[in-house]
């Protein structure tokens, strides 16, 4: 972000824009609404949208009369990153980051990443396994592999998903808690990444995580991670994950929205994305930079070997409310992984956080 308001700057050197750093856990976190109230520019999570949709503190930039930018950024979508944004037919963010929790893995150790679940469990009773397990990733996987098994989540106003359903996932979730380090019930995605990344004895794979293209390029760390499509249960192949990824906004509040326009539509643009926005560092949104030879070449196929993962993801639900839900529920399943509930409980906690989410 940095690189490309400065290369921004130069070519309208009246404009300058200075970009402040949040935490991961805030992105996901902190209301869009007070930032909006403060900032011009953001980097939003695309579920906020449910929450701002209704609320006028973001600008719909298919108001802007900029439909042909839109419609060529709809087209070099990678899964549904660019729809992600769109709520109550409003476009409310540009995608400029494209993710999913695919699977990584250090190939001095193994020579492939497993493609089922069996695979994955049997590199995990050898501890070869990480896994993010923070409360908002644990979430995500107990929804990724719900998804992949074909259960509905969310679609009932009054159930999260069938119990039985809902048992059977948390049964696979707490079985491959109990085989990886403890640890994991403190680390995010980067922090799996560092830790696979940068130690020598680290554990040689994890199936599910937001991936970052830094840990595949050379020099970025000790040992560069290869990352490849995320785990299936039989042949499902990848199937289901949870896209994340990032998207710019602009405020409502702010006084040059035209310009803050230029900007956004630049930088999720396919030759920014091909170029600065992926050589400064940035792990690309747009199709045309997952294709190229070019970006490729410099982070071991990540694009490549991940982009089936992403045109299988699974858009989680953008109410008005779900953040809220998004956050309890997260706390609950890791407190089950840390012992302190039973399945019965947790699962009865978890469908009762989503009905109130809902109303």
């Amino acid at each position: 972000m940095l690189a490309t308001s400065a290369a921004f700057s130069k070519i309208h050197p009246d404009v300058e824009i200075t970009w402040e750093k949040r935490s991961l856990q805030a992105f996901a976190d902190r209301p869009i609404g007070e930032m909006a109230a403060a900032y011009d520019l953001m980097v939003i999570d695309h579920p906020h949208v449910g929450e701002v949709a209704g609320s006028g503190h973001l600008v719909a930039f298919d108001t802007l009369g900029r439909d042909a930018d839109l419609a060529k950024l709809a087209a070099q979508s990678v899964g549904p990153s660019h729809p992600s944004y769109n709520f109550e037919r409003h476009q409310w963010g540009l995608a400029i980051d494209a993710a999913t929790p695919v699977a990584s893995f250090r190939s001095d150790l193994i020579e492939t990443a497993p493609k089922s679940w069996d695979g994955v469990m049997t590199l995990a009773a050898a501890g070869k396994v990480a896994l993010a397990m923070i409360p908002i990733n644990t979430l995500m996987t107990f929804f990724g592999l719900a998804k992949n098994l074909g259960f509905v989540v969310a679609e009932d106003p009054d159930h999260l998903m069938e119990r039985n359903q809902a048992d059977e996932v948390l049964s696979v979730v707490g079985e491959l808690a109990a085989k990886v380090d403890p640890r994991c019930l403190t680390l995010d995605p980067i922090g799996v990444l560092e830790w696979m990344g940068r130690t020598k004895g680290a554990p040689a794979y994890c199936p599910f995580g937001y991936g970052y293209t830094n840990y595949s390029r050379d020099g970025y760390c000790e040992f560069p991670i290869t990352f490849a499509d995320a785990p299936g249960f039989g042949d499902n192949g990848p199937r289901g994950t949870v896209i994340g990824g990032t998207g710019i906004a602009i405020s409502s509040q702010c006084k040059h929205i035209e310009v803050a326009a230029d900007y956004a539509f630049w930088i999720a643009g396919a030759e920014c994305q091909t170029g600065l926005f992926f050589d400064s560092g940035g792990q690309s949104g747009n199709a045309v930079a997952w294709e190229s030879d070019a970006t490729n070449g410099q982070c071991r196929n990540f694009f490549r070997n991940t982009r089936e993962t992403l045109e299988t993801v699974w858009l989680r639900p953008r109410y008005d409310g779900y953040m809220g839900f998004q956050e309890s529920g997260g706390d609950i399943l890791h407190a089950f992984l840390r012992g302190e509930t039973n399945k019965i409980d947790t699962l009865a906690r978890l469908d009762a956080a989503y009905r109130e989410s809902r109303t």
